[in-house]
């Protein structure tokens, strides 16, 4: 007779693993449950309103393209996304060149540096509520700060309105805007410094490079990766600026100060043109892809120093 081992049974080996793992499962779904609803569920909901006569109360008649049409049509919106432009000029270069500079001076083995790290982070961690408080007394015309100083200085002759245009409000409010996030900017390069092999500047301290030369030809070319992830949050962060024009103008701002996220709020809670509203959200979201494609494409990247 052959000896003959009969195959086991799936069925109770499949048990027993469903049964050794339902209760991770049935911890994740609460947080699965909630994302869905929070989250996925709204983004649905608004995309297919936005094809709509969206109404709070009673039917919303399907308009198809128009909120769309309304959209690309309006001059308003090019006001904002231009307003969103100038934040990502004025704001990107402050928190780069700064939380870059930060990053390699807290890197070294400095006394105190942990403490200077977290003290350079706090800026990032103060509410908008009080950095638009501070905003309004520094750069108030009769008694803000900038002005005694750049008077003291005498840079100008008299005190700035920086409250008195479109154009002064935002560059003041979006370079305060880059201060606040220089923090965050530090961390990441701290982050993308670790990184970069220290036996590279020791080689090139035994050759004589200085200083600058190591930072030309080593730091720079090792935080490429690095600097392209920054960039591209960072043009995320400009296209959705919201709580600094919000605070500033207590709710609704002029048209002139308007951002892509105010004139979203502005038309869905002022107006109560939610299908409008829900529309341009989604080009706001189009165009922040279609940017961030392009920067991480066509950014020179460094695939080997950062992994």
């Amino acid at each position: 007779m052959l000896n003959q081992t009969a195959a086991p049974a799936a069925g109770p080996k499949k048990r027993s693993w469903l049964r050794r793992h339902y209760g991770i499962y049935l911890f994740v779904l609460p947080a699965i449950g909630l994302y869905l609803t929070f989250s996925v569920y709204p983004i649905l909901f608004s995309f297919v309103k936005s094809f709509t006569d969206w109404q709070l109360i009673g039917e919303s008649p399907f308009v198809g393209l128009a909120n769309y049409r309304t959209v690309l049509n309006d001059p308003h919106v090019g006001i904002a996304f231009k307003n969103a432009l100038l934040n990502f000029v004025v704001s990107m270069p402050i928190q780069i060149v700064f939380g870059l500079l930060l990053a390699v001076v807290l890197d070294r083995p400095l006394r105190g540096r942990s403490f200077f790290r977290a003290l350079f982070y706090i800026p990032v961690l103060v509410t908008w509520i009080v950095i638009i408080q501070l905003y309004l007394y520094m750069f108030n015309k009769d008694y803000g700060l900038i002005n005694y100083l750049l008077l003291k200085t005498h840079l100008v002759d008299e005190g700035i309105d920086w409250l008195g245009s479109p154009t002064r409000t935002l560059v003041s409010v979006f370079a305060v805007g880059g201060w606040k996030g220089i923090g965050w900017s530090m961390l990441i390069f701290l982050a993308g410094l670790q990184s970069i092999p220290t036996d590279l500047y020791e080689a090139s301290g035994l050759d004589g490079a200085s200083r600058w030369q190591q930072f030309r030809y080593i730091t720079l070319p090792g935080l490429r990766n690095t600097t392209v992830f920054v960039v591209v949050l960072l043009t995320i962060g400009a296209f959705n600026v919201f709580d600094q024009v919000f605070l500033l103008f207590t709710g609704t701002a002029p048209f002139e100060y308007d951002v892509p996220l105010s004139m979203i709020y502005n038309k869905a809670f002022t107006d109560l043109n939610f299908g409008y509203s829900a529309a341009l959200s989604y080009v706001v979201a189009i165009v922040i892809v279609v940017v961030s494609l392009l920067q991480y494409k066509f950014m020179p990247k460094n695939a080997g120093s950062e992994g």
